[in-house]
């Protein structure tokens, strides 16, 4: 049996914001023990049995991301060959899985079995997990559609769930047929599901052969299949050494119903079966919920990062960088960032999506960028802007480079902290060392390169009528991303 673990990391987190933002979502968020929660799916999935490959499905905007974020952990599972399914924007969990079994039919045959994983769950019982897998996948073999069922432990009303067939055993390790997936409940009926004992949590993880769901796309949504599979014939194809990716075609993509696959197939279905497990789940849908994660003070207090507090009960401070005061407040969750601060009642967490809402209404940067913004080549931080200015701080990876580029608005000071720079500045090539700087006059070719082994650190000081990231014209990178 070949196994394919497929991540699907999408979506805004928006109910963790500031530190969730649309290019920096809620799967690259970083627990306390260092990893992120993708981190963690891709390694539940790599170290399974029978794995073939490492499937992610995310937008291209992500790639180079999620690229680092793997790299950082592949030595704990052994490297894997990872493939990439980019999507150029949003088009919903359906036309996602629909792409990742097409390749995978294509690549491994209709019998392959694919493990569809959220990147941004937590999964706390790794051997639980590897026991419902190998459940599922063996109702899956079967030709079955298998959604995973939590055993639920209190009348939660922000989770779907699962309606299972209690008195008809599929297999003898525990599977069930589907009656019915319920929307989120009301606290009278989410109550009355508890004490029945045949519903479970919908966690939206799935397993079943790339064939299986192929044919039930064809039946429920035949619509999503081949308009994925009309953009994948006009998408590009990239390998290289154990990765290779698809880039699907914007404007056939554009053509993709957008729809889930709880609504497109498996609400429709009649051939879906449902494991119930105990695998220390969430989907980490608040900052209660990650809150809880950390263990609580004798007042009930969860702390992250340097915090002072006198009088205080019952809250979740979350500060990474500076000290957080707080006196004669309780049931509060207070996360500090460097460019946005975030408070709110505990009992009203699940409302700061209304906040993030309202931000990209406004076109506010601070729903989609932090003040560290990751590119292909490194990072750079905006230390300060006003009016015709801005500073920067700029890391670059050993051996990246950034593109032969031009701005029409601005111009540029370079000024290596540390490490040595390769300098492109209109017909001229120079090196910059440390303590060493450069000019770059607005309308002249450049570019940035750090030849050296260790990163390269300079600020950048920006000064022009027009500053924003927009005004780039790319005429070479390495990493695709000129302008065709």
């Amino acid at each position: 049996m070949k196994l394919i673990p497929t991540i699907l990391c999408g979506g805004a987190g928006s109910r963790l914001w500031p530190v969730s933002r649309e290019l920096h979502p809620k799967p690259f968020i970083r627990l306390a023990d260092g990893q992120s929660l993708l981190q963690k799916a891709w390694l539940r999935g790599a170290i399974l049995p029978d794995v073939a490959e490492m499937l992610t499905v995310t937008n291209r905007e992500l790639l180079f991301k999620t690229e680092d974020e793997y790299r950082a952990v592949s030595v704990i599972s052994g490297n894997r060959t990872n493939h990439f399914i980019l999507e150029p924007f949003g088009r919903n969990t359906a036309p996602a899985i629909a792409a990742a079994a097409l390749h995978v039919a294509e690549s491994y045959g209709e019998d392959a079995c694919m493990l569809v994983l959220a990147a941004d769950h937590l999964i706390a019982d790794q051997p639980a997990f590897a026991h419902a897998v190998k459940q599922a996948t063996q109702l899956a073999l079967q030709g079955k559609l298998v959604t995973f069922g939590i055993k639920p432990d209190a009348p939660e009303t922000g989770y779907g769930y699962i309606e299972a067939d209690i008195d008809s055993h599929l297999t003898k390790t525990g599977g069930y047929p589907v009656l019915r997936f319920v929307e989120k409940p009301t606290l009278e009926k989410a109550e009355e599901y508890l004490a029945s004992g045949r519903y479970l949590w919908n966690s939206g993880m799935f397993c079943f052969q790339a064939g299986s769901m192929l044919r039930e796309m064809e039946q429920h949504c035949p619509s999503i299949l081949e308009a994925t599979r009309a953009c994948i014939a006009q998408s590009r194809i990239a390998e290289g050494k154990g990765f290779s990716q698809l880039d699907l075609d914007a404007a056939t993509f554009e053509l993709v119903p957008d729809d889930s696959i709880d609504y497109a197939v498996m609400e429709k279905s009649s051939n879906v079966a449902v494991v119930p497990c105990c695998i220390g789940w969430s989907d980490i849908g608040s900052w209660t919920a990650l809150g809880d994660l950390a263990a609580p003070d004798a007042q009930g207090n969860r702390i992250e990062g340097e915090v002072i507090l006198h009088d205080v009960s019952n809250c979740y401070i979350q500060s990474k960088q500076r000290i957080v005061g707080a006196v004669g407040v309780k049931d509060l969750v207070i996360i500090d960032t460097p460019d946005a601060v975030l408070i709110a009642d505990r009992s009203r967490a699940q409302d700061v999506k209304y906040l993030y809402s309202r931000l990209k209404a406004d076109g506010h940067e601070a729903h989609r960028l932090h003040s560290t913004v990751h590119r292909p080549w490194g990072t750079y931080t905006v230390l300060e802007s006003g009016t015709h200015f801005k500073i920067k701080r700029i890391e670059v990876k050993p051996g990246a480079s950034l593109s032969l580029q031009m701005h029409h608005h601005r111009s540029e000071h370079w000024i290596v902290v540390s490490g040595m720079a390769r300098v492109v500045n209109g017909e001229h090539e120079l090196f910059v060392n440390t303590n060493e700087s450069t000019y770059i006059p607005a309308g002249h070719k450049h570019r940035l390169e750090n030849p050296g082994l260790l990163t390269l650190v300079m600020i950048e000081v920006q000064s022009g009528e027009y500053l924003g990231e927009d005004d780039i014209v790319r005429f070479e990178d390495i990493y695709g991303r000129t302008q065709k």
